[in-house]
């Protein structure tokens, strides 16, 4: 049985960090003393039972106690060969390194405002009330719309209106797709059925001004070069069921409690930009 995925260096010194077992303030517990309890020990220093025990939590999602007798020895193994590795590392310098410094500050801000938003919602489930507020609020938002279209994406203007003229001339647009430079050449330009939101807003504008059967006018110029563009379809999309879409609301309404949170936070932060 495959029992660990390799971290990296970056990771696991985070993770060993935010492993280590925390002092007990009080009366010493057995659950305290049973977390500082040594199950290795590595150069002279001892990784505790606690450690260990965050550590098989973190890279597998499940507790220590849960492993079996060869399950556990190749978890011991993975963490003193992590410690090994990262006190190398550290030992060259390489955590002192501009890039990677940065992104071992980059991954300790991210674990740190991850276990912030856990401990922030905790107890703040959504209500029913409000899953159907957000719920009503994204279909407001989205298109009632869906549409097929082909194009024919060339790297300059002069290409697209040359393709225009061609088109117009009585050539076939499925013909003249095979030189597009985009992979639905292969389907004469087809792009199947999309949502405008699904496609960057100068080609959804374009597609939504159309009417069945046109082509463009004038080419349409994205990040991606120029689209000459012909709608074949319009249908009507009903928005998914309610109760279809719930987990994906929940998440959606933690998520702004979470940001405005994060905003409250940061109106009474004293910032001063420097740039």
């Amino acid at each position: 049985m495959k029992m660990m995925p390799l971290l990296t260096i970056t990771t696991a010194a985070l993770l060993l960090s935010a492993c280590q077992p925390k002092a007990d303030s009080g009366k010493d517990t057995d659950a305290a003393a049973a977390a500082r309890k040594p199950v290795a020990t590595l150069n002279g220093k001892s990784i505790t039972q606690g450690e260990f025990d965050g550590f098989v939590q973190q890279v597998s999602g499940r507790p220590s106690a849960e492993l079996d007798a060869g399950q556990k020895q190749r978890a011991l193994d993975s963490l003193i060969s992590l410690k090994i590795l990262a006190a190398q590392a550290e030992k060259d310098g390489l955590d002192k390194k501009s890039e990677l410094a940065m992104q071992i500050e980059l991954n300790r801000l991210n674990i740190l405002q991850q276990a912030l938003a856990e401990k922030y919602l905790e107890g703040k489930t959504p209500t029913e009330q409000e899953l159907k507020v957000e719920y009503d609020a994204q279909v407001n938002q989205m298109s009632r719309n869906e549409y097929r279209a082909r194009h024919i994406l060339v790297p300059t203007e002069i290409a697209a209106t040359q393709t225009l003229d061609r088109l117009r001339k009585g050539e076939r647009f499925e013909v003249l797709a095979k030189d597009s430079l985009d992979s639905s050449r292969d389907r004469g330009g087809d792009l199947g059925w999309f949502s405008p939101a699904s496609m960057v807003k100068p080609f959804a504008d374009a597609i939504m001004a159309l009417k069945k059967g046109e082509i463009i006018a004038k080419p349409v110029q994205t990040q991606f070069g120029w689209h000459v563009i012909r709608l074949d379809d319009v249908r009507e999309v009903q928005p998914p069921p309610f109760e279809e879409v719930k987990q994906q609301l929940n998440q959606a309404v933690l998520a702004k409690k979470f940001r405005a949170y994060s905003d409250e936070l940061t109106k009474v932060a004293k910032v001063e930009k420097k740039i």
